[in-house]
């Protein structure tokens, strides 16, 4: 009989990419052969870490945040964010030894003689994440720096700052921020403040900005407003600001506190002012938002990869939990109602991961000059941000849920996820905010009729083998016909959030229609869980029921999801190596 003790499961030291086989078959799809074995050997060690080391410095990490001291013990001004060792120790195994800043960017990284597609960056995250959240935002603030100052800075600064941006040495390498937002603009950027002033052959930036995470980074994208640059959003630049300029000598502005936050406590965030800042002027000016907003993607982008992370360590912790606890004199896991829920946080946190991984394929496309792709990803990130994001904080909580009281004691990371799982709805644009985005998106610029024409050639190619591929092409048209209505008309904007919602449904059945098809023609142990998990968002988040109904389908295709997904999670072989 097992004892008290015993019966208050522990999942410490489990490899949680080795209880996760959905996660080995869908790089199986996403990746080519040779880069699958260096991915696979990486993502193995990576799971070990998060089971273990890198869980023990993250708790740490959370109960000992960040402290600004501002002067030296003689007075003299000296302005430090003293960050905890344990934090310390995060970085380097971060930017370090995974690379996970520089591997977008340059050759080299686990020895590779070429940069890495980002499904292996977002892969490696996606793991990261369900041990440290609150590092991940300096982590994918100072890739998407690089990537901007790439793409529209003159190769001057490129060439005197890559380097550093992209440096797996911690005593070289220089992290990046952002600083964009205002007490007064908040949400609305046109609204900015900040001041650039050319003085003496120099740009010069001067205001206040409200909340910057990472405000200690060695280079900071900045957006502002030149005088006599005009009114809105098209009268802003975008500035490279360092932190020391050339010489050693520290750039003016000051961090003037740091902020006590609800969740990602390990990180700093910080307000500053600029008093006359030496700032870089980044490609043309009156291009700052379209430049910036590149930059917020690629954030947002990041956001959705950390919030579907989030839910696959939740829905890790509650299988672990259900399948080892006793209740009633059974296994949680007997439970019906237990059984639904599980059933349900398993859908969810598997939508978020299909439309992060297949939306890292349509990046990777896009970057390679594909137009119809770049629409495609202007739908795909905000559609992500939205609902992602929000699913994590609905998911995380019912993880606690499953664990009980212990589950709200900091002494475990339930409530440290929980409160995490919040900023993604909030950072890089609040849930209302990025909803409209998709509807201006549809509107606009033609990205829904890219993602249709897309997802059609996603269904022809997965038609033959994927019994429900006609039900979900229904489903995606009648979504999108949705949107477009909403989209097209000022008096049915409270539907926007529905409107989105109901898209990004239909779109994460497509991509689990495809990935089921591409599986069942490369694997002959495939038991066909992406399409299970697709006819799960078509009964229950894509069609109409009578909530007064009473009916309570026996759903034997999601007990049978349920059972694999338990069984790995059961596995010997989930240990850490």
């Amino acid at each position: 009989m097992a004892t008290m003790y015993e019966n208050i499961p522990d999942s410490a030291g489990l490899n949680v990419f080795r209880v996760d086989p959905a996660m080995r078959d869908l790089l199986a799809v996403y990746l080519e052969p040779g880069l699958l074995d260096v991915a696979s050997m990486q993502l193995d060690r990576m799971g070990a870490l998060v089971g273990d080391r890198l869980e023990e410095l993250a708790l740490a990490a959370d109960k000992n945040p960040p402290v600004l001291s501002i002067r030296a013990r003689n007075g003299a001004p000296h302005e430090v964010v003293h960050k905890h060792p344990a934090y310390e120790e995060l970085e380097r195994y971060a930017f370090g030894e995974f690379g996970l800043a520089a591997m977008s960017h340059r050759a080299g990284v686990f020895g590779v003689d070429r940069k890495l597609p980002p499904l292996v960056k977002y892969a490696l995250v996606y793991l990261f994440v369900q041990a440290e959240f609150g590092l991940c935002c300096p982590l994918s603030m100072t890739d998407s720096l690089t990537r901007t100052l790439v793409k529209f800075g003159s190769k001057e600064l490129i060439d005197r700052y890559f380097e550093q941006l992209t440096s797996q040495d911690m005593d070289t390498l220089f992290q990046g921020a952002m600083f964009m937002t205002e007490q007064v603009a908040g949400s609305d950027v046109g609204a900015i403040g900040t001041t650039a002033r050319f003085e003496d052959g120099e740009w010069r930036l001067y205001g206040d900005k409200w909340f910057c995470s990472n405000p200690d980074a060695a280079l900071s994208m900045v957006l502002a407003r030149p005088e006599g640059g005009g009114q809105g959003t098209k009268g802003l630049s975008l500035f490279l600001l360092p932190r020391f300029l050339p010489g050693g000598r520290k750039n003016d502005y000051r961090i003037l506190r740091l902020k006590e936050k609800l969740g990602t406590r390990s990180m700093a965030s910080g307000e500053v002012k600029l008093e006359g800042a030496i700032a870089y002027l980044v490609g043309d000016p009156g291009q700052g938002f379209k430049q910036m907003t590149d930059m917020i993607n690629m954030s947002r982008l990041a956001n959705g990869v950390r919030s579907a992370g989030l839910m696959r360590r939740s829905v890790n912790e509650a299988l672990f939990i259900a399948s080892n606890r006793e209740a009633f004199g059974k296994r949680l896991i007997e439970l019906p109602l237990m059984q639904r829920q599980l059933t349900k946080m398993l859908v969810t946190a598997e939508q978020g991961r299909s439309m992060v991984f297949h939306t890292a394929r349509v990046l990777e496309r896009a970057d390679k000059g594909d137009e119809q792709m770049a629409r495609v990803l202007r739908i795909l990130t905000p559609l992500i941000k939205f609902r992602t994001c929000r699913d994590a904080r609905k998911v995380a909580g019912d993880a606690m849920e499953v664990r009980g009281g212990c589950g709200y004691i900091e002494e475990w990371s339930d409530a440290r996820v929980l409160r995490d799982s919040h900023l993604g709805s909030i950072w890089e644009g609040t849930s209302n905010i990025v909803a409209l985005d998709v509807a201006r998106a549809t509107r606009r610029e033609g990205a829904l009729e890219a993602l249709q024409g897309y997802v059609g050639g996603l269904l022809d190619d997965a038609g033959a083998s994927t019994p429900e591929a006609g039900a979900v092409a229904e489903r995606f048209a009648k979504a999108a016909a949705y949107m477009t209505a909403v989209a097209s008309s000022r008096e049915r904007e409270t539907e926007t959030r529905t409107a989105a919602t109901a898209l990004y449904n239909a779109t994460s059945t497509a991509f689990m229609a495809w990935e089921d098809a591409k599986l069942r023609q490369t694997s002959n142990d495939y038991r066909g869980d992406r399409l299970a998990l697709a006819q799960q968002v078509l009964r229950y988040k894509l069609s109409a029921r009578d909530p007064l109904s009473g009916e309570t389908p026996d759903d034997l295709a999601a007990r049978k999801l349920l059972q694999r997904a338990l069984a790995a999670a059961e596995t010997p072989t989930a240990n850490a190596a």
